[in-house]
């Protein structure tokens, strides 16, 4: 297969990084990886290279570290940037502000000059709904009104996504910037999932430990919200659907005619689900048993959002295949695969 080009896929050694990084090679590009560790391990490159049959190029370093990231395009001269590499943590975020506008927001500068100063004019943001705040109406469409961010680490894509849109006044850079929902799941092989280092603040992590036995059992965060069962409502997508999307993002910049602009999309399945409503699946789908108890409110949780996703399904050609039962199947499948590597290595 011919190359398709070199795509930049910063922090591509994370969650979501990885599973994108399957479907570009699937697509026929050329991956090169950029990744500080800070929440990733470097061996899942070669899992990357069992599923496709090749290894991404790559490079371990901050990308706050300006002459590193120029040196980073002068060697590899992408054709375009996938840009995943931020914290993301919103507890986190809320203790250690400095951090996320520090890492996020620089991060972003540095790659927007490079990719500028060596003509590489095409840019994938990894944006988050987080944006919306708490919206007033949902679904949220990309033309709702913002709200004030719930989190530093909302704050920080806000900000980012305005830098991008300044930016793009001035310079021929095309940008797509992804809002996307709640990723869940894990690739079908179950060679490569969501591996949080440290204790894990999303929900199904948080669900498949408890259920392998990893923690005795997990707090539910607010059980008295105005929402049909009293608990936080999320819009949960497909890891792979939204692997799936940043490649259809990816393709609609190289088809544009347009210089110096940034289309914004919802990355959605257009559904709420409750945090009960998950648990319920995983259990029901799983034929397994959850330890689990109610617990008070989380600083900067928002209570309930959801995606109008009718633009991505339009201008992109995009569309989610991958349903609840799909989510949480392929999710208990990645946490089993990671308790056989570890009796492996425990007997080895």
């Amino acid at each position: 297969m011919d190359s398709k080009g070199k795509v930049l896929v910063t922090g591509g050694a994370g969650y979501i990084g990885t599973h994108t990084i399957v479907q570009l090679i699937g697509s026929g590009y050329d991956v090169v990886v950029v990744d500080d560790l800070s929440n990733s391990h470097e061996s899942v490159l070669d899992d990357v290279a069992r599923i496709t049959g090749k290894r991404p190029t790559a490079m371990f370093f901050d990308l706050c570290d300006a002459a590193q990231t120029d040196e980073l395009f002068a060697t590899h001269r992408p054709s375009a940037v996938i840009h995943f590499a931020a914290k993301k943590l919103v507890g986190e975020s809320v203790l250690n502000p400095l951090l996320y506008y520090k890492t996020n927001i620089l991060s972003l500068i540095n790659v927007i000059e490079s990719s500028i100063r060596f003509d590489c004019m095409k840019l994938v943001f990894s944006s988050s709904c987080s944006v919306y705040g708490q919206p007033e109406e949902n679904p949220v469409s990309e033309l709702t009104p913002l709200q004030k961010a719930e989190s530093p680490y909302g704050n920080t894509k806000r900000i980012c996504e305005e830098i991008l849109a300044d930016t793009v006044k001035a310079a021929k850079l095309q940008v797509a910037s992804l809002r996307y929902f709640n990723p869940v799941g894990a690739h079908e092989s179950a060679l490569i999932g969501e591996y949080p280092l440290g204790v894990p603040s999303n929900l199904m992590p948080v669900i498949t430990q408890t259920a392998i036995g990893k923690r005795d059992s997990f707090s539910v965060f607010g059980s008295d919200y105005d929402t049909p069962d009293g608990t936080c409502i999320r819009d949960y997508i497909h890891v792979m659907d939204l692997a799936d999307a940043h490649v259809a993002a990816l393709r609609y910049l190289e088809n544009s005619k347009r210089d110096g602009f940034v289309s914004t999309f919802n990355i959605g399945t257009g559904n709420g689900i409750s945090v009960k409503q998950m648990i319920n699946a995983f259990e029901r789908v799983n034929q397994v048993s959850l330890n689990y108890q109610l617990s008070g409110r989380r600083a900067g949780d928002v209570v309930q959002v959801w995606a109008d996703n009718t633009k991505a399904l339009k201008e992109l050609g995009w569309a989610p295949t991958r349903g609840l039962d799909d989510m949480v199947r392929s999710a208990w499948k990645w946490e089993c695969h990671l308790k056989e590597i570890q009796i492996k290595e425990e007997h080895s």
